[in-house]
């Protein structure tokens, strides 16, 4: 990958001049020292957005970053050592205790003026997100460890504008000691006292509807797709959408996900009932009516869930909706009928009226060039006027090790699970222990209970400096525990290989665009979808006939005398377990 942080990449930077919005300037800053990793990669794009968009090919869209200005790493190491917060931060206090404690310490007396003159003349939403050393680097990306907040910003006193961005601030900077960065440092090696934060207090893409803040269309994109789906090939890339704030789709939860060179192709549901049922129905948005109850360390304190009952009173599913015809049980384009809706976003991707996917396809061809590498990229959307905002771009890790993985490996006896969606490429040959989640004791409601107890596992095999294969049920990493079980990163940070197998009340569609999975392929770790009835079952009678080294209400242990054969082969998303008899 390039380098980000040299001068090329802050050439069309400026010192923030206590004017926020500048169209010859929408990336600033305040203090010296690193802008960290997510504004680095958002400095080195604007530039190539600058110098490289073809923008008379879109001549009725804005293409561009949102103004922004990033509060430099000496004024995180400043407000730490001022108030003296090392003690606690490096402790093992509670994430809410150290929260507390970061929101009574006073930031630098000589960032409160910018500060101040940001607020004043700004009355729009504020998102106020990290910006860590180790933030968006290529192999320990840190994606979604911390926080983000966004803020309405919209009070009519400036005072108050200013404490509710003091306090976000403050709570940024906490994030980077919440037992969730500290256990995902953990797990990729590093030393957290190293890291540093910036952050960045930049404007939220979106309109207002009936007290809501929010686009109409959020997503995230890859250039290459680990799933290829259909005709689609691993470099045509992936993209996911939502309504509403991105954060629908970083948590995991259901959205809209399609091959950018096949964009007419939809996602293999069974049936219109079934794409009914597991397409989105919720969508985020910033608060701007009554206030709610003052709750500085919660992040979500200014978000608020809508229905997309809510979203057609707001006449904002015009470009992301279809709908049913239970008569017919049939989907058709568009909301001119009555009917339940379905986000599919067919208006957008059937038709030529607004080229969003021509400018994501040509975002994603210009930064993986720019970057010398794949790339993932987030954004997000209005209409009337048509602005696509460029919110993240960070670098993919790809692997190029050549494996073959033939249909008889598949139906071995010794094969205790093999798939036709595997996500990674090449060999692993380094694990002994399996953890898995007992299909006889487990229920979605109990999704919670069972991330706590891998937690525990987890800790122990990498204090041992022991690999692990790990089984669930449903989604890992979603936000939604009836999706499937909501670990973080940094819960499972031991694991080598991943296998997700689906049951018939949970039979959800992997979500290719959260944090979560970006982690994963930033680690490399192998992926194995194993779907209800298919043609590999996972052969649980296997793992039985091992000897338990750890077994709780919900989980079990078991090591193997010999390590597996895990092989995934990138081109054909093929991928086998073998658990070799003998050495």
């Amino acid at each position: 990958m390039k380098n980000l942080s040299g001068i090329a990449a802050e050439a069309s930077l400026a010192p923030f001049d206590r004017s926020f919005f500048d169209p010859l300037h929408r990336f600033k800053y305040i203090g010296s020292g690193s802008l960290g990793g997510k504004a680095q990669g958002l400095a080195f794009i604007q530039r190539t957005l600058t110098s490289a968009f073809p923008h008379d090919k879109f001549p009725f869209m804005e293409v561009s970053i949102p103004s922004l200005t990033v509060l430099r790493t000496d004024i995180f190491d400043s407000f730490l050592e001022r108030n003296r917060l090392d003690e606690v931060a490096y402790s093992d206090s509670s994430d809410d205790f150290l929260a507390y404690a970061f929101q009574k310490a006073e930031l630098p007396a000589e960032i409160l003026g910018d500060l101040r003159a940001m607020v004043e003349q700004v009355r729009s939403p504020l998102a106020i997100r990290s910006s860590s050393l180790l933030e968006d680097a290529i192999h320990e990306p840190f994606a979604g460890i911390y926080t983000t907040k966004m803020i309405p910003n919209n009070q009519q006193s400036a005072d108050e504008r200013f404490r509710k961005l003091s306090d976000a601030v403050k709570l940024v900077y906490a994030s980077t000691f919440f037992k969730a960065a500290k256990d995902y440092a953990r797990a990729a090696h590093q030393d957290i006292r190293r890291e540093k934060m910036a952050v960045i207090v930049q404007e939220v893409v979106g309109q207002l509807f009936n007290g809501r803040y929010y686009p109409q269309l959020s997503g995230v994109a890859r250039s290459f797709n680990f799933y290829s789906m259909g005709r689609s090939k691993p470099e045509d890339g992936v993209v996911s959408l939502a309504l509403g704030l991105g954060k629908t789709i970083v948590d995991g939860d259901r959205v809209w996900t399609y091959s950018p060179a096949y964009p007419k192709v939809a996602p293999p549901f069974g049936s219109a009932e079934a794409l009914l049922k597991e397409t989105q129905t919720e969508f985020w948005a910033v608060n701007m009516g009554k206030p709610p109850a003052y709750d500085p360390i919660r992040e979500t304190e200014y978000l608020v869930k809508g229905t997309l009952s809510d979203a057609e009173l707001d006449e904002t599913l015009r470009h992301s909706a279809s709908t049913y015809d239970p008569i017919s049980r049939k989907i058709s384009i568009g909301i001119g009928t009555k009917g339940p809706r379905v986000i599919t976003f067919a208006p957008l991707l059937d038709s030529n009226e607004t080229p969003v996917n021509a400018v994501i396809r040509t975002l994603l061809s210009l930064c993986a060039h720019a970057m010398g590498s794949p790339v993932e990229i987030e954004f997000a959307m209005t209409f009337n006027p048509n602005r696509f905002g460029f919110l993240q771009v960070r670098p993919m890790v790809v692997s190029r090790e050549q494996v073959d993985v033939h249909a008889d490996e598949m139906k071995e006896v010794e094969a205790l699970l093999a798939s036709e969606q595997a996500l990674g490429n090449g060999l692993v040959e380094t694990i002994r222990d399996i953890v898995y989640v007992k299909p006889s004791s487990f229920d979605a409601k109990f999704t919670r209970r069972i991330a706590a107890e891998l937690e525990n596992f987890n800790r122990t095999l990498a204090n041992e400096g022991r690999p692990y294969l790990l089984i669930g049920f449903g989604r890992w990493g979603s936000s939604d525990p009836w999706l499937g079980i909501p670990v973080q990163w940094g819960q499972i940070g031991g694991v080598k290989v991943m296998v997700e197998a689906v049951l018939p009340n949970m039979n959800v569609d992997l979500s290719q665009g959260s944090h979560f999975f970006h982690n994963l392929t930033s680690f490399q770790v192998k992926y194995f979808c194993i779907p209800y009835e298919g043609e590999y079952p996972i052969k649980w009678e296997l793992l039985e006939q091992h000897q338990t080294v750890h077994e709780t209400e919900f989980v079990r242990q078991v090591r193997l005398p010999f390590p597996l054969l895990v092989k995934v082969d990138g081109r054909s998303g093929r991928g086998v377990i073998l658990m070799p008899s003998h050495g």
